[in-house]
């Protein structure tokens, strides 16, 4: 097991919000002991005291959960370095040492090239790994480049392309109920499923990460990486084992059956809108184009609706909806596998009968199956559904994914050919966009947001 973890990007949200609590769960949970150290590298100019006193406060804020104890253990393993992450000079003062580490890139993937090149070049012990965060790269001719520049320094073994998504206890169940019963599996297919819903709606706005989202936008922020690896473990064949290689196959075998978008289908399949002033609860949220670092010239989207189907035996004639939007009347985050109407109702009804609908609810984490029983009076129909609150994890998805890549076990993290892949299916909706034949809509802070496009 890797006992020592450098974190590039030190001082920003992701570490703040998510990175620390996640080494914080594992700490509590007995995951990792005294001989784990923390390297936190960043270009503001700190102290170790002072760094730690900046660590303290945000596991408070955001871990106030965790037991004082763990919260404290990982203030105290952790050290500070100033120094540029894409200089090889640099980081040599940070990174060598007598044991593996795994340098985890908390940066903007415009970085990721230089930062992997000076990370190898500073040099490290075998047994050592790099860890990169989503979106990897910024479209598919760089995600090609980065892999030729990965695989030319590193075995694909010692490389993680992580998606917290992944780790969600949820999304494992998607796996879980759908693999471990009978009931499910030999009607988990286009002639029964009609339509699959991949929805991520957020009410939060964009809460000062102006300097990250303004460049990327909802498409590459949520749909190219988590709603896609959402759609691969929904519609992916069952896998021999759980194993990386297995696994991983059969997402790749999702991603490669996408049907090509023409420009035309990215046109009548897709949509792309960005708030207006507005109000969610009692928040007034200001237009996107006037929250602060914002650039309008960018023409940043917002929300991002994806209609998709997949040429296989298995899906063909089922259409796969993904949906992301921000600044919303409510958080839906959800899959939502829609099953076809029965042939036939030998029940008194008023044409209202709602097909069958398992909706699988990612934050906070519940399973629905929507069915439909007789009613009070003998003869009609009623909904009837039933209702499963899943227990919390062990560990938040930070902390599962942290452990994995301490302990390198790669099978939550995305391979070369998946990376590629993903960005295969988006690059015809982005080159459409670009050329502006896809109108930038707008909608209100806390509407609902555009209507679906399709029905």
């Amino acid at each position: 097991m890797i006992q020592r973890l450098a974190i590039l990007g030190a001082t920003g949200d992701l570490t703040a919000r998510f990175l620390l609590p996640g080494l914080a769960a594992l700490r509590a949970a007995g995951e990792i002991g005294e001989r784990f150290r923390l390297d936190a590298v960043g270009r503001e100019d700190l102290s170790d005291d002072a760094f730690r006193q900046w660590a303290a406060g945000q596991l408070d804020r955001h871990a106030g959960q965790l037991p004082a104890a763990a919260k404290q253990a990982i203030v105290s393993a952790s050290r500070y370095h100033r120094a540029d992450v894409t200089d090889p000079a640099s980081m040599a003062t940070v990174l060598p040492g007598d044991e593996p580490v795994a340098a985890y890139l908390a940066l903007p993937p415009s970085v990721f090239p230089a930062a992997v090149t000076a990370v190898y070049n500073a040099g490290s012990t075998d047994g050592s790994v790099v860890v990169l965060e989503k979106p990897f790269s910024e479209d598919l001719a760089g995600a090609i480049e980065l892999n030729r520049l990965l695989a030319g320094l590193y075995g694909e073994q010692d490389v993680f392309r992580v998606d917290h998504f992944l780790a969600m206890s949820t999304v494992q169940n998607v796996l879980g109920i759908r693999l471990a019963n009978r009931v499910l599996e030999p009607i988990w297919n286009s002639a029964h499923i009609a339509k699959v819903d991949i929805v991520w709606d957020e009410s939060l706005a964009l809460e000062g990460r102006a300097s990250y989202y303004d460049g990327v936008g909802a498409l590459k922020d949520m749909l190219q990486n988590h709603l896609l690896q959402l759609l691969c473990l929904t519609a992916m064949e069952p896998p021999i084992s759980l194993g990386d290689r297995d696994l991983r196959d059969r997402k790749v075998d999702v991603l490669r059956s996408i049907r090509p978008l023409s420009l035309e289908d990215a046109i009548q399949r897709t949509r792309r809108a960005r708030y207006t002033s507005g109000q969610i609860g009692d928040r007034a949220i200001p237009a996107y184009v006037d929250e602060a670092d914002v650039d309008p010239a960018h023409r940043t989207e917002t929300f991002a609706e994806l209609h998709l189907e997949l040429d296989s035996w298995r899906w063909a004639g089922t259409r796969f909806r993904l949906r992301t939007g921000k600044a919303l009347r409510t958080d839906r985050k959800q899959i939502a596998v829609h099953f076809r109407p029965v042939p036939h109702l030998p029940f008194e009804h008023d044409g209202q009968v709602q097909p069958n609908v398992l909706r699988f609810h990612l934050e906070p984490e519940s399973v629905t199956l929507e069915l439909t029983g007789t009613g009070l009076r003998a003869g009609t129909l009623a909904p009837l559904n039933l209702a499963a609150d899943l227990e919390p994890a062990a560990l938040p998805p930070y902390g599962r994914l942290l452990l994995d890549v301490l302990h390198r076990n790669t099978a939550l993290s995305i391979r070369a050919d998946e990376a590629e892949q993903s960005w295969q299916a988006v690059t015809p909706v982005l080159d459409a966009w670009a050329k502006d034949l896809v109108p930038l809509d707008e909608y209100p802070a806390g509407s609902d947001g555009p209507a679906d496009l399709m029905g």
